[in-house]
């Protein structure tokens, strides 16, 4: 009776268990999405098929299988499995892991130490890593949603393997969903319309979707089937607008960069707010303002690229959605703002004359003269101190000899490039006057 009173009670317990967590994988080939790690091929498999594993960073989105495929890794090769949570653990956490697998390691036992959101230790906390890492205490491996080029210590990089994740596409997440529906015995209450809709929802989250799923099994009276409309409405989550890599992405910031560089702030505003509707990376879009600043308005408005670098930098700050009202700020001001793409015409041009000119020596005139030989070369002689010059300006020619002046910089009578133009005029007008001089003294 116990026995039976038993196999219930476990039943039970694994019923109440997550969908997500019931459906681990059990082994490295039913890891669903990361076949160029875990496929037959992948670099995972090749691992452990030759029976070594090295320290490694997983670098991917949330959902992708970064604890689970560390777990398998363990389990395959028969290392101890360690966890800890890079924003739950402090110094005295990993000297307490730490021990522990050394103690393991003197009764012949490897430890595999799996770090979650390992960028989360600052910098000294990442250096600890190191003796145990060389000493073959653990094996680490470190999970991160971040770029670990950025966030990650050079010395533990160099001593780690870095991974890539990737997000689940519609064909792995429509796999994870078949699964879920064979270990539950039935289908989804929901009809073709509402799956693609329950796809999108997931956005590449494996983890992500499998929730949906229980909450959808949850929310269904008996007989009911949702449309994409109903199963919106029931479970009160949004589908992305559009698939961030895919054409409707590229759509949308196209017709939000062409609105800015047309001055209407009120497309551009609607075309930021769809894309922030579908989930974009609002800090991609704070880049993108940054370059139209440069790209559309330049000089014409100095102001744009400082206001559309603050606006990145508070959305940063403040994070979402708070910090969208920056973003959108941002925006307004810059497809409010004066266009000129003179500075944007300039740098093309000035770099295809450096590529094309690159072998050349700058004038010996500018060039400074720190030894006797260079000083008997040339160099620095003739120079002319501008500040000693009248209006500050002498006047000499900077570019190399055999090139001749060029002029890539041509600002357009708005904004405040209009200054800027009488400014340049006027400096051409000088230079030409202390030619003329020259030549008279001559």
């Amino acid at each position: 009776m116990s026995d039976l009173f038993a196999a219930v009670a476990d039943e039970a317990a694994q019923k109440a268990r997550p969908l997500a967590d019931r459906l681990r994988p059990k082994a490295l080939g039913e890891v669903c999405g990361q076949d160029h790690l875990t496929g037959e091929d992948g670099i995972l498999s090749r691992m452990i098929a030759t029976g070594t594993l090295g320290s490694m960073i997983f670098w991917g989105p949330p959902g992708t299988g970064k604890t689970t495929v560390a777990r398998l890794l363990a389990g395959e090769t028969e290392l101890a499995f360690e966890q800890i949570s890079a924003i739950f653990s402090g110094v005295a956490d990993l000297k307490r892991v730490f021990e522990t697998a050394r103690a393991r390691r003197m009764s012949g036992k490897q430890t595999l130490l799996f770090v979650d959101e390992i960028h989360r230790f600052n910098r000294a906390q990442q250096d600890s890593f190191l003796p145990v890492m060389e000493d073959g205490t653990v094996i680490l491996v470190g999970a991160t949603t971040e770029n670990p080029s950025f966030e990650l210590n050079a010395a533990l990089l160099s001593r780690a393997r870095v991974l890539t994740f990737k997000s689940h596409d519609e064909d792995s997440l429509a796999q994870l969903l078949h699964r879920a529906e064979l270990m539950e015995d039935k289908p989804l209450p929901i009809d073709e319309s509402a799956r693609q809709s329950l796809l999108r929802m997931a956005d590449g989250d494996g983890r992500a979707v499998l929730t949906l799923a229980e909450e959808t099994w949850r929310s269904a009276r008996e007989g009911e089937v949702f449309d994409a409309d109903e199963l919106q409405r029931v479970i009160q989550r949004r589908a992305p607008v559009y698939d961030k890599g895919q054409d409707g992405h590229y759509n949308l910031i196209s017709a939000l960069h062409k609105a800015v560089r047309g001055s209407d702030p009120d497309a551009a505003l609607y075309y930021l707010c769809r894309m922030f509707d579908a989930g974009e990376d609002p800090l991609y879009l704070g880049r993108r303002l940054v370059r139209m600043a440069s790209e559309d308005v330049g000089l014409a408005d100095p102001q744009a690229l400082a206001i559309a670098n603050s606006a990145k930098d508070a959305y940063d700050y403040l994070g979402s959605p708070e910090g969208e009202l920056a973003l959108a700020q941002a925006c307004v001001y810059i497809a409010s703002a004066p266009k000129s793409n003179a500075l944007y015409t300039a740098y093309k041009a000035a770099m295809g004359a450096a590529r094309k000119h690159g072998s050349l020596l700058p004038p010996k005139h500018i060039l400074n003269a720190p030894t006797t030989l260079m000083k008997t070369e040339g160099y620095g002689s003739g120079y002319q101190y501008d500040h000693d010059a009248p209006d500050a300006f002498s006047g000499q020619d900077y570019f190399p000899e055999k090139m001749g002046r060029h002029n890539f910089y041509k600002p357009v009578e708005r904004g405040f490039e209009r200054e800027l133009k009488k400014r340049l005029e006027y400096w051409d007008k000088l230079r030409a006057e202390r030619r003329a001089g020259e030549g008279n003294d001559h």
